[in-house]
Parts: structure tokens; C-alpha cells; sequence
């Protein structure tokens, strides 16, 4: 399933910036990015904004914070896309998630992609351990936030170590969370993925169970925050 990408300038106006047709404010989807070291997070985030890719590593210290938009049934929506670097634990406290400047505004996002790479055994620990302590560590009183499992560099799936029925089976049917594969590299299920966890998001927010959503990239003055 593709949908199709509307291009925007973020540096124009903001007049009815997350407005529907009755004028109605929609607040922004927050969507955070985690994985491990060299699963290809970044190039998969870089894919969908820019629709660019590198072989060059990019280094992760520090989170990037993305600005895109999407219209989701009919209304435009915000989108804030943080890219985490890999951190070694889920915070599970507020003052912890402020005490770690890599990782701040991660327990307020509206869904997770967590991302591994097909061919890394450590990486899908990784993610597995991640989407435990999500669960374990989530604000007290907050509705179950969506999680959607990302198996990146389907390019090379010769060398995949987990077969892929197995790992969607577990996820699917067992941890209750979506799945895609994707290849940043060859543009492979980018958008697909990023338009599964706003589906997540909005048929929780708006009980639309088919979503309709058109995506708003940015163009060469896309917005980011180094933080």
C-alpha cells in the first residue's frame, strides 16, 4: 500500500497549520524513533523527509528532532519525528528523562518505531528489551501507546538471522504490535511504515479504523533540532 507524498515548504505560513475544515486544532503526532547502533534508523528517517540516503554511518550522540505534517482524514496534523540515539535504557521516571538530554520527550510520544536490522541477532534483543520497558515504564493512567516493530535492510535478507514468519508471528501475535520490513537504502516500505504508525495513532485518537493520510514532506528547509 502507498500513499501518496505532498510536498510543503515548513518555512511558509502557519495560518491552518493543524486545521481541519471546521477550523478545529489537532495537536501533533509524536512519533519516536529508537534502535540500536547501525540498524539504520537514521537513514530510514532521512528516506522519508528527504527521500535521501547515504552510506556514510551517522554518528548518534544526540536526538534529532524532525518537523513534517500529514493529513489524516481530511485534517493536518503535525508531525514531530525524534530520532533517538541508541540509549541503554528506557527512562522510567520522568526526572530520569529529563536528567538525559538523549532522551527527552520519549514518554510523552504517541507511538514507537522500533527498528533492527534483519541480519542482527543483538538488534532485535535490543528492540525486544526496549518494548518491555515501554510497557513497564509508560506513565501510570495513560491509554496502551501504539508500537510498531521495524525490521530494516530487507535488501539484504539473504543474511537475515531470524526467519521472517517467525518474527512476525511473535510480534503480531504475541507482543500485539504492528510489523513491517523495510529498506532505507533502496526506498523500500519507508512510507508504508510511517503511514502504519499513523494509522496506530489516529484510529486511537479519531476511531477511524481506515485512516486515509497523505504525507506532507518537507523540502530543502525541513525543519531540525539538534538536542
Amino acid at each position: 500500500m502507498h500513499w501518496p507524498a505532498v510536498c510543503e515548504n515548513r518555512e511558509g505560513g502557519t495560518g491552518n497549520r493543524g486545521r481541519g475544515g471546521s477550523g478545529e486544532m489537532h495537536p501533533p503526532f509524536r512519533i519516536a524513533v529508537l534502535g540500536a547502533q547501525g540498524v539504520g534508523k537514521t537513514a530510514i528517517v532521512q528516506r522519508f523527509l528527504r527521500d535521501d540516503y547515504s552510506e556514510t554511518p551517522v554518528p548518534g550522540h544526540s536526538r534529532k528532532v524532525h518537523l513534517s505534517a500529514a493529513v489524516l482524514n481530511g485534517h493536518v496534523h503535525d508531525l514531530q519525528i525524534t530520532d533517538y540515539p541508541a540509549i541503554t535504557s528506557f527512562p522510567g521516571s520522568t526526572l530520569q528523562e529529563w536528567t538525559d538530554s538523549c532522551c527527552r520527550g520519549i514518554r510523552s510520544a504517541h507511538v514507537y518505531i522500533l527498528v533492527y536490522d534483519i541480519c542482527c541477532f543483538d538488534s532485535f534483543e535490543y528492540v525486544k528489551t526496549m518494548r518491555q520497558q515501554i510497557l513497564e515504564t509508560r506513565v501510570l493512567g495513560t491509554a496502551e501507546v501504539p508500537i510498531l516493530i521495524v525490521g530494516n535492510k530487507r535488501d539484504l535478507q539473504r543474511g537475515r538471522c531470524i526467519p521472517r514468519h517467525n518474527v512476525s508471528d511473535l510480534v503480531r501475535k504475541t507482543w500485539k504490535c504492528g510489523y513491517v520490513e523495510c529498506s532505507a537504502k533502496f526506498n523500500w516500505h519507508v512510507l508504508l511504515l510511517f503511514g502504519e504508525a499513523l494509522r496506530s495513532v489516529g484510529c486511537a485518537r479519531c476511531k477511524h479504523i481506515h485512516a486515509t493520510i497523505r504525507f506532507q514532506r518537507a523540502l530543502r528547509r525541513e525543519r531540525c533540532a539538534l538536542m
